[in-house]
């Protein structure tokens, strides 16, 4: 395998989980990281062992040795990132949610056609390998026709009005923010795994807490809590820290998912629920490696991932074989590998989220918040 130069833009939370998944790959060089505003390059590239740490991406991005550039910064930046990326001649993969707007996600697709370069966007939970073996489940028939999809993406890290971050705030995020945050995920998940597509829903959101107290200082995502009252500022708040969803997945599939960024005692609870005429599944990514199947007629069963036990099309997205453990860190490395295996071999498949998935992502988040608005169904495109 040929060596690969890339850049990480942005060095938040986000921007180290992809530096780290990158090295896994060995084959893959990171020739620089742009510093997220405010933070220190010399620190940064001394705690990242990297020594090409500016503050100037567009630097990064004129260096013609870089075949790819990972975006990795609040959603303000996705889309004029992207475009100067593709317009250097970059493949780019973006964090979710892909832009602002369908709109400047429709434009960032339409640069990458042009370009004809490879585009990404990075739903990294697809890649956990009994996630795959459901997938290989439903598309063998195993579950029936699919009838009820239902689940719930939540966490806690924003329960007090003294949590903050960038997120928080339209103008860095976004209008949507959990639905567009972690609601995203659960949409692109279940339309990935049952085949169908959402064709109408209905949503409802809350801000919880109509305001907060904003750091005075910069705080990395999920972090922040020791923080004294004397560092903040009070801010009103614009965005939802709540949202439920009816969906509508074709003729006769039915579901609902919440999305929440306020309930104690969930750190990451990303669970889905997809039942059919033969069975039901369950997964929740803080028990990655057990899955439920749920029987009418005789017991139900746990298995846990043994990548010799999985679907045959599922065992390569398992690195480690059974007992050994592989979670969220390893689903970005199973994504990267993939789309850096497609660089270095052109002719391979594409087995990764592209810009597509992200502009209906975008277009399902928007429609969520026009049904909250509208407190009606709305049709999806």
């Amino acid at each position: 395998m040929r060596k690969i130069r890339t850049a990480v833009l942005g060095t938040g939370f986000m921007g180290k989980v992809h530096t780290e998944g990158i090295r896994r790959l060995g084959y893959v060089e990171i020739a620089g990281l742009a510093a997220s505003p405010g933070r220190d390059p010399q620190s940064i590239a001394e705690s990242y062992h990297v020594d090409n740490v500016t503050t100037d991406w567009k630097a990064l991005l004129a260096d013609e040795s870089i075949e790819a550039v990972h975006i990795c910064t609040p959603n303000s930046l996705h889309y004029p990132m992207a475009m100067a990326a593709l317009n250097a001649g970059k493949h780019v993969l973006c964090e979710k949610p892909l832009a602002m707007s369908s709109a400047e996600a429709s434009e960032m697709l339409a640069l990458a056609k042009k370009k004809k370069r490879l585009h990404v966007t990075h739903h990294n939970l697809r890649y956990y390998p009994l996630v795959q073996h459901v997938r290989q489940m439903v598309k063998a028939g195993e579950l029936g026709d699919i009838l009820v999809v239902q689940g719930t993406y939540s966490q806690d890290w924003l329960l007090y009005d003294t949590d903050f971050n960038w997120r928080i705030l339209k103008k860095a995020n976004g209008a949507a923010r959990v639905v567009g945050d972690i609601g995203s995920h659960w949409m692109d998940m279940i339309q990935h795994l049952t085949g169908l597509k959402i064709t109408s829903l209905c949503g409802n959101t809350s801000i919880v807490h109509k305001t907060r107290k904003k750091p005075k200082g910069s705080v990395e995502t999920f972090a922040g809590k020791t923080l004294q009252p004397e560092d903040y500022d009070e801010v009103k708040i614009d965005t939802e820290d709540f949202a439920s969803v009816l969906l509508e997945m074709g003729p006769r599939c039915r579901g609902a998912y919440t999305v929440s960024q306020v309930s104690a005692g969930n750190k990451n609870r990303f669970q889905f629920e997809i039942y059919g005429t033969k069975c039901g599944v369950m997964w929740n990514q803080e028990r990655p490696d057990e899955l439920w199947i749920g029987h009418r007629n005789s017991p139900n069963q746990i298995i846990v991932k043994d990548p010799s036990l999985l679907a045959p099309a599922a065992r390569g997205f398992a690195d480690l074989p059974g007992g050994h453990s592989e979670g969220y860190d390893d689903s970005h490395k199973q994504l990267f590998k993939r789309f850096y295996g497609k660089i270095a071999h052109p002719e391979s498949e594409i087995d990764y989220p592209t810009f597509e998935d992200g502009v209906r992502g975008m277009v399902l988040i928007e429609k969520v918040l026009e049904s909250s608005k509208k407190r009606a169904w709305v049709k999806v495109r």
